[in-house]
């Protein structure tokens, strides 16, 4: 790693929250921290059957309606069976393992996003800034052990914007280079001027705000039925909300040095939203191409390699686009393989996809 231009990225992979981060719970607030239970293999959950217990409510739920899956806790059968990475690797409980994976994916360096988080916890003002205190100095001490290598995604306590802004100030401090969002958050959507402290101290910090996919809407993961509806209908579509909240209310000129990434939503969905907006501003459209629209707005959008680039390159540009492997979670052929399948690619220039995995991922998340 020679320099800046040199690192390979890994724009957006996963934790798997573990027992040992909730030892960062402060005293007040221990006895309610997440606890481990498990359930027999006989039951609907079948071999997810281990959750974390958290204020009466369990995480991951499933089966069934307002159900939701996710990969932590590692002590879940379905987990433990898992050959394609060790849970010392998913927990970072094992740094030099994961490294050592990225050895062999050829990353120099991985964006770690959280899994459990991915889902609305609590209502709970107290609650949900200790759960979020917790994760971020588990992960700051977790990849502070990783020679520079791993960098995270610091996650706001959102129902408080005081404690929001102390949480990314501490976070910048140790280490990371993004904030957390979904694509809504609670009852709010992005736009919402209540979330504007907190864009306004990213902007300061040089963070940028990034929107996963994530079921951050409580009333839409109630309305879906997990076997039916599939986990997409209240998680991968949250970002596109967002993406039509924050550009038709213009929320990048209001903080001009702020970046925003939109990750593991894919990228197809972009032409859609644009040719609609195009439709219904055509007076007020002010960009001569789509493409200007997230050079001015500083928008990054992470695809994926079986999606139809060259059209995803014309509408969003060369400069603006990054990919993550996803690598945590559940597709080891995509998490082993995203360099060499990128490489093979002959539909784009050699030179977007070296962007794709070198200068964007570095100027999204100011490494």
């Amino acid at each position: 790693m020679a320099g800046t231009a040199a690192k390979l990225v890994d724009a957006d992979t996963h934790v798997s929250e573990n027992e040992q981060m909730w030892e960062h719970f402060e005293r007040e607030m221990y006895h309610r921290r997440p606890v481990l239970i498990s359930v027999p293999e006989n039951t609907l959950y079948g071999d997810r059957n281990a959750m974390w217990l958290i204020d009466g409510n369990i995480f991951p739920k499933p089966a069934g309606k307002g159900g939701f899956a996710l990969i932590t806790p590692s002590a879940a059968k379905k987990q433990q069976i898992r050959t394609d990475i060790s849970a010392g690797c998913r927990e970072i409980t094992d740094p030099e393992a994961r490294l050592r994976d990225m050895d062999k994916s050829g990353f120099d360096v991985q964006v770690i996003y959280p899994t459990l988080f991915l889902i609305y916890l609590t209502d709970d003002v107290a609650l949900e800034v200790a759960l979020c205190r917790a994760y971020n100095r588990w992960m700051a001490e977790a990849c502070a052990k990783g020679k520079d290598r791993l960098k995270w995604v610091v996650i706001p306590p959102l129902h408080s914007m005081e404690e929001s802004i102390k949480e990314l100030r501490w976070a910048k401090e140790h280490g990371a280079v993004g904030v957390f969002f979904r694509g809504i958050e609670g009852t709010r959507t992005l736009d919402d001027p209540y979330f504007f402290p907190v864009y306004q101290a990213a902007s300061e910090l040089d963070l940028p705000i990034c929107v996963h996919q994530g079921s951050g809407c409580p009333t839409f993961i109630n309305f879906f039925d997990l076997e039916r509806n599939r986990q997409w209908s209240h998680s991968a579509i949250l970002p596109l909300f967002a993406f039509n909240d924050i550009v038709n209310n213009r929320i990048p000129e209001k903080f001009p040095k702020l970046r925003i990434g939109f990750i593991e939503a894919y990228a197809t969905w972009v032409p859609y939203l644009l040719h609609s907006f195009k439709r219904q501003f055509r007076e007020q459209w002010k960009f001569s191409t789509t493409q200007d629209l997230f050079r001015e707005f500083r928008i990054f959008i992470a695809c994926e390699t079986s999606e139809n680039l060259p059209v995803i390159v014309d509408c969003i540009g060369e400069d603006n686009l990054v990919i993550g492997s996803d690598y945590g979670h559940n597709d080891p052929f995509e998490q082993r393989n995203l360099l060499p399948t990128l490489n093979s690619l002959t539909n784009i220039p050699k030179r977007i996809v070296d962007k794709m995995v070198r200068d964007n991922p570095c100027q999204l998340y100011g490494l």
